[in-house]
C-alpha cells in the first residue's frame, strides 16, 4: 500500500512538473502529455500475468481465458470456431443450386405470361390500354419486343 502511495505521489509530481512546463511547449505536446496523464489515471497497474500476456499473445503464449460473453454463448460460437472447408463448400454449392432453380422458375413463369401476351391481337391490346394501366402493359410490350 505504501509503495502504491509513493508511486501515485511520484506520478502526481511528474504531472505537475509537466503541466508547469506546458506553458513553455507547443499545444500539440501539451495535449499529448495530458492524454498520457489521463491514460495513467484510467489504467490500473498490471499484474505479472497481464504483462506477460502483452508480450506473448495467445497464438505464441498461453491460452487466453474466455471472456464472459464467450462463456455464455459457447454453443452459438462453436460453429464459427471450427469451420470445416468441405462442409462450407457443400453449403455454398447447395445455395448456388437453389438460386439457379429459383431463377429457372421465374424464367418459366415469365415465358408463360409472355407467350399468352403474344396471342393477344392488336385491337384487344389497344382496348386494354385504354381501360387498364397503360404503364403495366408497356412493360409487357417492351419485354415482348426484346425477346423477338
Amino acid at each position: 500500500a505504501a509503495a502504491a502511495k509513493t508511486r501515485g505521489q511520484m506520478i502526481e509530481r511528474k504531472i505537475e512538473a509537466l503541466e508547469d512546463m506546458a506553458t513553455k511547449v507547443s499545444n500539440r505536446r501539451s495535449r499529448r502529455w495530458l492524454n498520457d496523464r489521463l491514460l495513467i489515471e484510467l489504467v490500473p497497474r498490471l499484474h505479472v500475468e497481464e504483462i506477460k500476456g502483452l508480450f506473448a499473445p495467445p497464438p505464441f503464449g498461453e491460452e487466453a481465458p474466455l471472456s464472459a460473453f464467450c462463456r455464455t454463448s459457447v454453443g452459438e460460437w462453436d460453429a464459427f470456431r471450427s469451420i470445416d472447408m468441405d462442409v462450407e463448400e457443400r453449403f455454398m454449392q447447395r445455395m448456388k443450386q437453389s438460386s439457379t432453380k429459383q431463377k429457372n422458375l421465374v424464367n418459366e413463369d415469365e415465358s408463360i405470361v409472355l407467350n399468352a401476351w403474344r396471342r393477344i391481337d392488336c385491337q384487344t391490346r389497344e382496348a386494354m390500354k385504354r381501360n387498364f394501366l397503360p404503364e403495366l402493359l408497356e412493360i409487357y410490350e417492351g419485354t415482348d419486343q426484346g425477346l423477338h
